[in-house]
């Protein structure tokens, strides 16, 4: 009986996986491949990249609409760019330096 079972079981995986195969289209290597476009080129930044990079390294302490958190409130306290430039390199009491760089730095503190 359960060599019965583990046959229908095994017939059952096989069938049903069959099924769910989907077939892939034929790649022409003879074409030419186009490269992807990229969205940015080198050196550009779109619109908001400081504030993907905020939102990615910085709003878990300072919140997302920069109320506050673990880390100060930003919004309406009338931090300078250079003073945001400043922790982001040299950190603060709580806050480590270096946790976005160069450019990076440049586009957060920017607004």
């Amino acid at each position: 009986m359960k060599k019965y079972l583990m046959a229908i079981g095994g017939s059952l995986v096989l069938i049903l996986g069959a099924c769910g195969a989907e077939e892939e289209e034929p790649v022409d290597e003879e074409a030419p491949q186009e490269a992807p476009e990229e969205e940015e080129q080198a050196g550009e930044t779109h619109e908001g990249a400081g504030e993907d990079i905020y939102q990615g390294n910085c709003a878990s302490c300072h919140g997302g609409d920069l109320e506050g958190g673990s880390g100060p409130a930003l919004a309406g306290e009338g931090f300078s760019e250079d003073e945001v430039l400043d922790a982001i390199e040299n950190g603060r009491p709580g806050m480590p330096a270096d946790i976005v760089e160069g450019e990076e730095a440049e586009q957060v503190s920017a607004g």
